[in-house]
């Protein structure tokens, strides 16, 4: 099974991917983490993703596709993946299919920009563990320390209200259009993305059939 995940930064894309992950078996391929990653490395494409990262832009769809491509051929994926991030673009989209990549299913999560604004300025993250958490909604146990391991919580630095709402911005003109083009191949599924997440994984869970 070949799963999409569509929505603007702090939908939930990416917790409800490492659920499916657990259910499924298949990988869950986050375009973010891997560029985040590459951003640490101190070569011309690393520093240039970097900036565009800090400034909330997209990274350019060349550079996109050459890594997905690579990551796709990995034998973890044989069985099925989710990608979470990718496509962002029409041109990542026709890209994919280009490439004979057969996806299933494309989950949109509707989330409110005032709700993702308020997810995603009040999200800390561990900085050793993938624990997540939100000062209002999630907040850790002791300030400042993630519950599990008792390490240092840490604000992306993407995650201010600026950057936050230039990437809402962008998501609206260059991602939601793909709503669209899904919708057109009868692959697109709307996901309620504002509920808790145990209602929005019920929900997913549903419409996959997946008990």
């Amino acid at each position: 099974m070949n799963i999409v995940m569509l929505g603007p930064p702090g939908a939930g894309k990416g917790t409800q991917a490492e659920i499916l992950v657990e259910k499924l078996g298949i990988p869950q391929i986050s375009t973010g983490e891997m560029l985040r990653s590459a951003a640490k490395h101190n070569t011309q494409q690393g520093s240039m993703v970097k900036a565009l990262i800090d400034a909330g832009d997209l990274v350019p769809d060349e550079v996109i596709m050459e890594i997905i491509s690579k990551r796709l051929t990995q034998a973890d994926c044989a069985s099925g993946f989710i990608l979470d991030g990718v496509p962002r673009t029409l041109f990542q989209a026709q890209t994919l299919d280009q490439m004979g990549i057969e996806i299933n299913y494309v989950l949109s999560f509707e989330v409110p920009d005032e709700v993702i604004l308020s997810r995603v300025t009040n999200r800390f993250l561990c900085s050793n563990c993938p624990l997540t958490y939100h000062s209002i909604s999630h907040p850790p146990k002791e300030e400042g320390k993630c519950d599990a391991c008792g390490h240092a919580l840490v604000r992306r630095e993407d995650d201010d209200l600026v950057t936050t709402q230039h990437r809402l911005d962008t998501y609206h003109a260059l991602t939601e259009p793909l709503k669209e083009y899904y919708l057109n191949q009868s692959k697109l599924v709307l996901i309620d993305g504002s509920c808790s997440i145990n209602e929005t994984t019920a929900e997913i869970l549903k419409m996959l059939g997946i008990e």
